[in-house]
Formats: C-alpha cells, structure tokens, sequence
C-alpha cells in the first residue's frame, strides 16, 4: 500500500497549467525526490498535497484515504506536515520556545486550566516540554536552546525548522529545499538529520537543488518539467535519462 498516492493531479491558475495529469507514489519509510527546473511545478505541487491549494482535478490519497483539498490543519492532525523555502520561526522566541509552541497537536491546556494552574493544565504543559526537549536532543540543537531564533546562524535557523516540524508528530515529511543557502558543512550536517528522521519510520518528500546531496539521500526522485512528469526512478538512473538533461542543460538546436 502507497503511503501517499498522486492520481492525475491537475492544478490551474487561469490560462497557466501548473501542475499537469501528475501522478506518483510515495511508499512508507522512502526519502523521495521531487526535482526539476525552476518553475517546474515543485511548491505547487506541495501546496496541493497539503491542503494550500485546492486542486483543478485529481486525487490526493493518503493511507488510501481521499485527502483531497482538506485543509492544512486537518492534515497536520493525520500527520501530514511541511517546511518551507523561507525560514518560518518565531524569530524573538528562544529555540526551546519555538519548539514547544509547536506542539499544540499535543493538546495545549484550556485557558482556564492555565489561568487556575489545574493538574490536567500541568500534565499538559509537562508532555509538551518533554517532547520539545527530546526533539531538541534528537536535532542537536541542545546548545542553543536559550537563544533568539533570530540569532541563530542560517544553518541552525533551518535546522530549526525541521525541529518544529518534527514536533507536530509527522508520519509524512514534506521539506522544501530544506538545504538553501547552505556551505558545505551544514548540508553534510542536515543530511544525517534527514536520514535520521527516516530511521524513526519517517516518510520524507523532498524538493531541493543541491544535486549531489539529493542523489545521495533520495532513494527514489520524481523529475518534474512544466507541471508533469518526466522521469521517476533510481537517482542513477534519473541522471542519465535524456528528457532530465534536456530540461537541465536545454537542448541544442
């Protein structure tokens, strides 16, 4: 069984076609890629599977369920969660704050339970604080756990973020370009962070441009040109099919 399946996914803004008859599978415990040219359809087709957007046509079924244009909130609650290309913290929250926030599926205590400080108030908040430090240890962000996200350096902001997405409890992944402005350094280090979060049963759909970090991580890519599908399988074999270079490198006339 698919954990994510993709039927014939159409998305249309007026005379533009978007996203074009695409369809594909994401299987449970694969780091998939989502490739392609700039303009390609790649944070459209997020969008889509996360509720941003309503599609023109298609299906999105997730655990064999028809997700399709259900709200992001309602997603996040059956663990489907997303990152973003530009940073989203709380930039004058702490790191550990950021986090905790971001553990409301958890279930944040009722106003009058943190007004009157009740046991069931407690329980809560203990739960929540327990989790965001866990996923502070689990993203070794334990050193900067008291600063201002905004005073973090690029690369732990984006690490950061993948931190408060972990905190929602997802089943399946959505990062976009997750390694943006990234050295060398810091790519090597979210790399091992992403392989980590699939050992813990973790399903990852990933957009990004680095090549070589992609080939290395995605156990499968999809390679997308002008809202469809031109190329799914092995990163090996992606790289030497002729439609990717094509759309990469342009085609001599």
């Amino acid at each position: 069984m698919a954990l994510l399946d993709i039927i014939n996914l159409t998305k249309n803004f007026g005379g533009l076609v978007a996203i074009d008859g695409l369809s594909f599978q994401a299987h449970q415990g694969e780091i998939l890629g989502i490739i392609g040219p700039n303009g390609a359809g790649k944070t459209t087709l997020f969008n889509l599977v996360t509720g941003a957007f309503r599609p023109t046509g298609g299906r999105v079924l997730y655990k064999e369920e028809n997700i399709t244009g259900f709200p992001p909130h309602t997603l996040a609650e059956k663990g489907i969660v997303r990152t973003f290309q530009s940073t989203t913290l709380i930039p004058d929250f702490t790191v550990f704050d950021n986090i905790v926030v971001s553990t409301h599926l958890l279930g944040a205590p009722p106003l009058w339970g943190t007004l009157f400080n009740t046991a069931d108030s407690r329980r809560r908040n203990e739960l929540r604080f327990h989790k965001a430090t866990e996923i502070l240890a689990f993203t070794d962000l334990e050193r900067v756990r008291d600063e201002l996200a905004k005073n973090l350096p690029h690369g732990f902001q984006r690490r950061l973020g993948v931190a408060i997405a972990l905190a929602a409890n997802p089943e399946l992944l959505l990062l976009d370009e997750p390694m943006t402005g990234m050295n060398l350094e810091e790519i090597h280090a979210i790399v091992d962070l992403l392989r980590k979060v699939r050992e813990k049963g973790v399903t990852l759909l990933l957009v990004e441009h680095h090549m070589s970090a992609i080939m290395d991580i995605c156990t499968r890519l999809i390679v997308l040109n002008f809202g469809k599908k031109i190329a799914e399988g092995g990163p090996q074999e992606v790289a030497q099919n002729k439609q990717v270079i094509e759309a990469y490198l342009g085609v001599k006339r």
